[in-house]
């Protein structure tokens, strides 16, 4: 199973909706929508999930009210600020709570403050036209996008071997951050989807230089690159003086807002829109199979 990793510097670049259009010119495929913090792949890929299941990262303490004597010796150790006074016992602010565990270390009276696992997020599979889909939200206030991401990918994993798909989709989370680097580790191909702006070429940069880290193969998808063909050629520099592969220029289309706004796919655009996505899903799926 080939796994293929779209980015994005920036978000709105088009990453979610090449990564829709792709699974459905796969016709077999598993995606896997990793921005966990405001996952949208499931709008375009509908189908029928399985029952929601929990995410648990970390821990987050609890103070026993009835054996609280009050010393204050945890609020006192606490960095983190989570421990408040409720007259005079002491309760854990859970979102403040890093579950380090001092307050259980500094505490005099035995069992008094416990920890509990942290729900952290929930997940699904979901049934889709052409294959299946992995998503998940992260709970509010909560840091674990990172282990989340992670976990996607191994269930996803896990599920395209079971069922035989010739290919693994990565939607990733936008940046170059935490959850970026759990989802592009060890995969065939990373796609860069960038446009033609000021901030769409130094985000491209910044992605270019985080999959020379982690030393994976990269390849770049112009969007919309009609709109300021200056600065595509300039991007184009760029890729060619990095040895990165443009594999794709999709023009700028009114039509594709509206039909997003549908829940329908870019390949129901104007001919020349769905025709160079087309183009450019060959030109992803050859390059990974080259390797």
């Amino acid at each position: 199973m080939k796994q293929i990793a779209v980015f994005s510097g920036k978000g709105g670049t088009g990453k979610t909706s090449l990564v829709a259009s792709f699974a459905a010119l796969a016709r077999r495929a598993v995606a896997v929508d990793t921005d966990v913090d405001a996952a949208n792949l499931a709008l375009l890929l509908p189908g029928e999930d399985t029952s929601e299941k929990a995410f648990y990262s970390g821990r987050r303490a609890r103070i026993d009210p009835e054996r609280c004597t009050g010393c204050g010796a945890c609020r006192d150790a606490c960095r983190f600020g989570a421990v408040r006074a409720v007259g005079t016992r002491f309760e854990i602010h859970t979102i403040s709570c890093e579950g380090c565990g001092v307050c259980g270390l500094v505490c005099p009276v035995p069992d008094t403050i416990t920890f509990e696992d942290n729900l952290a997020g929930t997940w699904r599979i979901r049934h889709t036209a052409t294959g299946l889909l992995v998503h998940a939200q992260l709970g509010i206030a909560q840091d674990s996008s990172g282990k989340l991401v992670a976990h996607l990918r191994r269930e996803a994993e896990t599920l395209g071997e079971r069922a035989q798909m010739p290919y693994l989709l990565i939607d990733g989370p936008p940046g170059i951050g935490c959850p970026v680097h759990a989802a592009i580790g060890g995969v065939d191909l990373v796609v860069a989807v960038t446009e033609p702006s000021v901030s769409g070429e130094h985000d491209l940069i910044r992605l270019l230089d985080l999959a020379e880290h982690f030393r994976r193969p990269i390849s770049v998808v112009i969007n919309k690159a009609d709109l300021a063909p200056k600065v595509s050629t300039r991007i184009r520099r760029v890729c060619h003086g990095r040895g990165v592969p443009v594999l794709g220029e999709i023009p700028f289309d009114p039509l594709v807002p509206r039909l997003l706004a549908q829940g329908r796919l870019p390949l129901d655009a104007r001919p020349a829109t769905a025709e160079a996505i087309r183009e450019t899903w060959k030109a992803v799926s050859e390059a990974t199979e080259r390797g």
